[in-house]
C-alpha cells in the first residue's frame, strides 16, 4: 500500500476514537477494523482534535447523502476514495445501488470487512483513469460522495474525472471536501498526513474551477457544525471554535457541493 492509500487509517482512526467516546458519529465497524488493523499512528494523526474534525465532517457528508436519498432513492450512490468507511452502514437511507471505489490494495483489505450484496458493489480501481467507469451501469441519476480524496489528485485530474462523471450521469450531484491553495502550502511544513509519508499536491479556492460538463457549483456545508460542536464538553468546546472552526476551517478545508445544471433548473 501505497503512502497516499496510508492516509486512510487516519480518519478511520478517528471515527473509531469519537465512536468509543460516543459523540458526533456512531461508527462500530470503525471501532472493529481499528481494533484489528491497528495501524501504528503517532503525534499528531493521533489527536483528538483531528478525530473530532475526521467524525464532523463524515456525519456532514452521511446526512447530506441521507437526504439526498430520501429525496431520490433511486439514485445511484458512488462512493470514491472510501477507504475502510462504513458510510455504507451508517446511511440508513434506501439505495437502488451503491458502488464503494478506491485504489485494487485498498478493497482488498475492505473486502475482508465489508461483503457485497444484490445492491452493494465494490470496485478497485484508479478513478482517474476513466475505463473505470465501464464498470458502472447506466442510468440518468447519481450521487457521489469524495471525502479525503481531492486533496491528493492533481488539478487536471481531478477536473476530467468531473467532467467524466457528469457525462456518464445527467443527473449529477456530488460532495467533496476540499484543500484551499493555503492549505496545500502549509502542508508542506506541517499536516498529519505526512506521518504516513504522503503529501497533498491541490487545493481549490475557486469551487467554479470544477465545473464540469454540466456541473454546476451549488453552495458550500460547513464541516464543523454547531449542533456537532455541543456533542464536546465545554472545555472542548471553546478551544475547538477557537482553533479549528469558523473562519480558521475556511482558511484551510472547505466542503464544496455540485449538481448538474438540468437539476438545479428543475428545482428552480
Amino acid at each position: 500500500m501505497n503512502a497516499t492509500n496510508k492516509t486512510l487509517y487516519i480518519p478511520l482512526y478517528g471515527k473509531s476514537l469519537v465512536s468509543k467516546k460516543g459523540i458526533l458519529l456512531h461508527d462500530p465497524k470503525a471501532e472493529e477494523i481499528w481494533q484489528k488493523e491497528g495501524f501504528p499512528l503517532r503525534g499528531k494523526p493521533k489527536s483528538k482534535w483531528l478525530a473530532y474534525y475526521m467524525g464532523m465532517r463524515a456525519w456532514v457528508m452521511d446526512q447530506w447523502l441521507t437526504e439526498k436519498l430520501n429525496t431520490d432513492p433511486a439514485a445511484l450512490v458512488l462512493h470514491l476514495g472510501c477507504g475502510l468507511d462504513a458510510r455504507v452502514h451508517r446511511v440508513k437511507a434506501p439505495s437502488s445501488l451503491w458502488f464503494d471505489v478506491d485504489m485494487p490494495d485498498v478493497i482488498r483489505i475492505r473486502q475482508q470487512y465489508y461483503k457485497e450484496t444484490p445492491t452493494y458493489r465494490m470496485i478497485g480501481a484508479d478513478v482517474t483513469d476513466p475505463d473505470w467507469l465501464d464498470m458502472l451501469p447506466h442510468g440518468e441519476k447519481a450521487v457521489v460522495v469524495m471525502e479525503g480524496l481531492s486533496m491528493y489528485l492533481p488539478m487536471e485530474k481531478l477536473q476530467a474525472l468531473m467532467d467524466a462523471l457528469s457525462r456518464k450521469y445527467p443527473q449529477l450531484s456530488c460532495l467533496m471536501d476540499v484543500y484551499t491553495c493555503f492549505a496545500v502550502k502549509a502542508s508542506a511544513y506541517k499536516n498529519p498526513i505526512q506521518a504516513v509519508g504522503a503529501s497533498v499536491c491541490t487545493g481549490v479556492d475557486d469551487p467554479k474551477l470544477l465545473e464540469q460538463g454540466n456541473l454546476r457549483f451549488d453552495g458550500c456545508l460547513t464541516i464543523t457544525p454547531e449542533e456537532k460542536i455541543q456533542e464536546l464538553s465545554p472545555l472542548e468546546r471553546c478551544f475547538f471554535c477557537l482553533m479549528f472552526a469558523g473562519k480558521t476551517t475556511e482558511k484551510i478545508y472547505r466542503m464544496y457541493h455540485y449538481e448538474s445544471k438540468e437539476k438545479i433548473q428543475k428545482i428552480i
